[in-house]
């Protein structure tokens, strides 16, 4: 089995992917890349079992909602949103509240923070995976899923705070990741890459979200209730592991 993670950003000198191998109870890092292109994209997710990606793959439906009404001058689909709360709504997916819930991490929300480009480009690359490789459920269902790095690391234990930077604050941290992933995972060899991990967040992140990838391969990851279960197809879902990584390699 091969898993990808992808950490998008709006310019691909900023998207990372990383590839793991999965064989007999051991995993290989066999890709690193960084300045990732919509092509190299399709091209990885075509090569790979499951892809986990970094990134909302919907909007809340609120939010489309509203802007439709706003388009059309529809008074009652705009104003139903108005005040703190109204527009609470329009700002997070139900996965990001489930996920607040479940982690005690609020993610950034796509449609009023600085995911909004990176989600455009997420949008356009699954077009392109739809045309190459069929359509691709937002649930998670599929071949694509969306991850949430951050919320991983904190749900198997790992110290990560303040990991995010160029700095050498920040480098020392994710080596320390590093460390903790060796100690909790030592059937996963990334020694090739190590250097590479530890001088950037966003090759950190791609690596954690093909791990996260893995988890939902083996659906040990967090689905919609059926009351969540329409939201989550129109808006897309965060997949949060419910197993230690060290079962990654069953």
């Amino acid at each position: 089995m091969k898993t990808l993670g992808i950490d998008l950003a709006a310019d691909p000198k900023r998207t990372a992917a990383a590839v793991i191998e999965w064989h007999k109870g051991q995993a290989r890092l066999v890709h690193l890349s960084l300045g990732v292109t919509d092509e190299t994209v399709v091209e990885l997710f075509r090569d790979s079992d499951v892809t986990g990606i970094d990134c909302p793959l919907g909007w809340p439906e609120p939010f489309l909602s509203f802007l439709l009404g706003h388009s059309r001058e529809d008074p009652d689909a705009v104003l139903c949103h108005d005040g703190l709360a109204g527009r609470r709504e329009l700002a997070y997916r139900a996965t990001d509240r489930f996920v607040t819930h479940q982690a005690g991490l609020i993610p950034l929300s796509v449609s009023a923070d600085r995911l909004a480009h990176p989600a455009m480009r997420c949008a356009v690359i699954q077009a392109k995976i739809a045309r190459a490789c069929g359509v691709q459920p937002r649930d998670g269902t599929g071949h694509l899923v969306e991850v949430y790095p951050a919320a991983s690391l904190k749900i198997w234990g790992i110290s990560a705070r303040g990991y995010k930077g160029r700095g050498r604050p920040e480098s020392e941290v994710r080596d320390n990741i590093l460390g903790q992933l060796t100690a909790a995972a030592p059937w996963l060899d990334f020694d090739a890459y190590r250097d590479q991990v530890i001088a950037s967040d966003d090759l950190l992140d791609s690596v954690i979200a093909s791990l996260t990838a893995r988890a939902t391969a083996l659906q040990t990851t967090l689905l919609p209730a059926p009351d969540q279960s329409l939201a989550a197809r129109e808006e897309g879902w965060i997949h949060l592991p419910t197993r230690p990584l060290t079962d990654l390699n069953n």
